[in-house]
């Protein structure tokens, strides 16, 4: 039996997830050890080589009955995903229609993994560079957006003819253990794709167990800066090549002549969807004072029809965040910016995990709301001088992952956009965006490396230069 789904009286240990907003059993896993961590990566090793000769159109077709196998538990994503972090229904269903599609494009791509022949300056040598899959591939997934990051962490892997293991996220490790079922369902088993649980006291006994195993050839993880600083140092120390997408503090710029009810929408959407637990998530909405308070009177009205609620009750457009953790490091911020001088524009006192949309005016680059992720829902508000002065403060940040300016004036935008340092720009679109086939992917402390498309296969195969000698050898000696 795969050790990845030894059932629990074999691994002899559970662990409890409980509910954000009720505090009821959300859900009891397996709390696998070092050795079953190893053994599901021994698995992975064993189903690489057939998997990686299989042909790239039956790994398509198997990938296209994952999608398919994804959507048809459609329900059971959504009552994990409302269970183990308090997901709203919406952002649940949502999750599951951008993760089939990124399945479906990964499955489209198992014929885009090319190669070339190199001019060689050797008479009769055809010199070739082929791309060939890297081996077991370790995907480590978040919590905020479970079954896309999910998803995202094995499906470009898998097409490209490599096994996977994803560790699953201590907070929603149902919703992960689903995509795994999927996967499995639909003939990816048997070593295929591998899931690992722990308990959150075990992860990173776990994580650098999987990281030194000798199968495991390529990591990727979705999260903290802060862990992954120590991925990336494990990974090095074992000169593998990993790929990391980290925190965030997303600007979104409104210039002087910005159509200002369409920034209005976008930063309304961005800075609070999913009650602003997303990496590209905006944290820093950045106006000129030309139009500073009329955007912000705007804004802040928008802002206001935005209730929060139980989850479960679907009837308010925000629902809780993950944990008691995130309230109090959201009134951190904003108490110490209020104190520095900044004004609360909207707010307000939780309810538990229920918290309601803040909006924090006249922030300054000396506030710590200014520089550190909040990951929760609030927005700060910065003024800035004009355009020049706009792109200095949205350049004034470790992270680099997403960005967005609104004006009218597309040549503006698109001038404004190079001069942002950043994975991701929008010209008048918000910072939450994602697409399969995108490069996605940032910089500075929002790591390194690019998920989605092509850039996916470059980071999930090994490029190999192979030549074939058609004439008789010269050689000097």
């Amino acid at each position: 039996m795969n050790a990845a789904s030894l059932p629990a009286e074999e691994t002899g240990a559970w662990f409890d997830r409980a509910d954000p907003v009720t505090g009821a059993l959300a859900s009891r896993t397996p709390a696998m050890g070092v050795a079953d961590a190893q053994a599901a990566a021994d698995a992975a090793a064993a189903a690489l080589p057939a998997w990686a000769a299989l042909g790239p159109n039956a790994r398509r077709a198997l990938l296209a009955k994952a999608a398919d196998a994804l959507e048809a538990r459609a329900d059971d994503f959504v009552a994990a995903m409302q269970a183990e972090i308090g997901a709203t229904m919406g952002w649940a269903r949502f999750n599951l229609a951008l993760a089939g599609g990124m399945v479906r494009e990964a499955a489209a791509m198992t014929t885009q993994i090319g190669g070339e022949v190199i001019p060689s300056d050797k008479p009769g040598c055809i010199a070739m560079a082929i791309r060939e899959p890297a081996g077991v591939c370790l995907g480590i997934a978040p919590w905020n957006a479970p079954i896309i990051l999910g998803v995202r962490a094995i499906a470009m892997p898998l097409a490209c003819g490599n096994t996977v293991i994803l560790k699953a996220s201590e907070l929603c490790p149902r919703t992960h253990g689903l995509i795994i079922e999927a996967f499995a369902e639909a003939g990816l088993g048997g070593g295929i794709v591998n899931l690992v649980t722990n308990a959150p006291a075990d992860a990173g006994a776990i994580v650098g167990a999987l990281i030194d195993h000798p199968a495991v050839r390529r990591i990727n993880f979705t999260g903290s800066t802060a862990v992954g600083r120590i991925i990336a140092v494990r990974a090095a120390q074992n000169l593998k090549p990993v790929l990391l997408e980290l925190g965030g503090k997303a600007p979104l710029l409104v210039l002087a002549d910005a159509d200002l009810d369409e920034a209005v929408k976008a930063a309304a959407f961005g800075a609070f969807m999913n009650q602003g637990q997303i990496c590209m998530s905006t944290e820093r909405i950045i106006v000129v004072d030309a139009v500073a308070d009329a955007f912000v009177e705007r804004f802040a009205a928008k802002v206001a029809t935005l209730a929060a609620g139980d989850p479960r009750a679907g009837n308010t457009p925000l629902g809780a965040v993950v944990d008691h953790k995130t309230v109090v490091h959201v009134a951190e911020l904003v108490g110490a910016a209020v104190a520095d001088g900044a004004v609360l524009r909207g707010g307000g006192a939780a309810d538990g995990v229920i918290m309601p949309a803040h909006v924090v005016d006249h922030v300054t680059p000396a506030m710590r709301l200014f520089r550190e992720e909040s990951f929760g829902p609030v927005v700060a508000i910065v003024r800035a001088r004009d355009e020049a002065h706009a792109v200095e403060l949205a350049n004034d940040s470790d992270y680099g992952l997403s960005a967005a300016i609104f004006t009218r004036d597309t040549a503006r935008g698109l001038r404004v956009a190079r001069q942002i340092k950043s994975g991701i720009c929008h010209i008048n679109g918000p910072t939450v965006h994602d697409e399969a086939q995108m490069p996605f992917g940032g910089t500075g402390a929002s790591g390194y490396g690019r998920f989605g498309g092509k850039a996916g296969i470059d980071a999930f195969t090994e490029l190999r230069w192979i030549t074939i000698e058609t004439q008789p050898g010269h050689y000097p000696i």
